[in-house]
């Protein structure tokens, strides 16, 4: 459903955004529960460009995960992925992406970012907060047993915010990380059945994350 509700006032769209460093089950499954849960149109994953909070190690290059990004949505037909942190120019803020969603799907378009609970909870110290806030709202995925407890005060603070809505959404216990995936195939151990097998022989064909 490529791009068939550009400028419709009723869609809703899901914008995904992360490293993807790789993408694996964990992102896929937070994006689907996401997408029947707050029925969206369309979920669209946007790799990031130059993230600025990722300095702890270096980050494969936006090719590679622009691809494997691709690769991991390719059976969704209800999934897409969009180059433009990768294209755009400088370090990539989510308020320049939603500036960007919201000039291509119109002003009553209903935009939501996804993004962890943990993330949630730092978005009062992200880029132009208070502008991201009116222009989309956001959904906080949460694992079972998180406790939702632990973040209901910023949940609230930041719905006191927004005129938008903040909303929690619980998806599956998947204890699997990018970081762990990385991790794994320095030491020669697998990575199968933690991401899509597409992922895997990409992965494996371009020798990533070999080197520390």
């Amino acid at each position: 459903m490529s791009g068939g509700g550009e400028g419709r006032g009723d869609i809703s769209v899901g914008i995904m955004g992360g490293t993807f460093d790789p993408i694996h089950y964990g992102h896929l499954v937070t994006a689907e529960a996401a997408r029947c849960e707050f029925k969206l149109d369309v979920v669209v994953f946007v790799p990031s460009g130059r993230p600025p909070h990722k300095k702890g190690y270096e980050v494969s290059s936006p090719r590679d995960r622009y691809i494997m990004t691709s690769l991991a949505v390719a059976t969704n037909p209800y999934f897409e992925v969009s180059s433009i942190e990768i294209e755009r120019e400088g370090p990539s803020y989510t308020i320049d992406t939603v500036r960007e969603f919201r000039a291509k799907y119109g002003e009553e378009a209903r935009l939501f970012f996804i993004t962890g609970a943990d993330a949630t909870l730092e978005i009062l110290t992200w880029k132009d907060a208070n502008e991201l806030l009116r222009l989309c709202s956001f959904i906080a995925a949460t694992r079972p047993g998180y406790g939702l407890s632990r973040i209901q005060a910023g949940v609230r603070e930041l719905q006191s915010r927004s005129p938008n809505r903040v909303y929690t959404l619980e998806v599956p216990a998947l204890a699997i990380s990018s970081t762990d995936i990385r991790r794994r195939v320095r030491e020669d151990r697998p990575i199968r059945y933690l991401l899509p097998e597409s992922v895997e022989n990409y992965i494996m064909k371009m020798g990533l994350y070999k080197k520390v």
